[in-house]
């Protein structure tokens, strides 16, 4: 499975970008997806996971500002009023499961990252 993220940028504070993640090779399936960011000179975090029956759930530091939601073949971050403490990579992931991947180690394939810088 590959895995292709979209839709980062360059955007002022309060503005709002829209993530895409692709599969190729074949569907999501019933797996469980979700959205990873890592900032310069930190860990990567877990942000945002959805199961393929549409459950959510959300890293506190994004819950009411994120929206993540998922189709066939393709995954979505609505990210709205962000803010610079939300500049990072940003990582697609898929896991091998029907639950909510919220660990690095529940994910078994990553996509490369898309890039979004806020600015103040």
């Amino acid at each position: 499975v590959q895995l292709q993220a979209s839709g980062g940028g360059l955007v002022q504070a309060g503005g709002s970008l829209r993530l895409s993640c692709a599969a190729s090779g074949r569907t999501f399936g019933r797996y469980g997806l979700a959205w990873f960011r890592q900032a310069p000179g930190k860990e990567r975090e877990f942000v945002a996971a959805i199961n393929w029956s549409g459950n959510t759930y959300y890293a506190d530091s994004v819950k009411g500002q994120f929206t993540i939601s998922r189709a066939t073949s393709t995954m979505y971050l609505q990210m709205n009023g962000l803010t610079p403490v939300d500049t990072a990579i940003y990582y697609c992931a898929l896991s091998m499961t029907n639950g909510l991947p919220t660990a690095l180690s529940e994910v078994a394939y990553w996509g490369q990252g898309t890039q979004v810088t806020v600015s103040s």
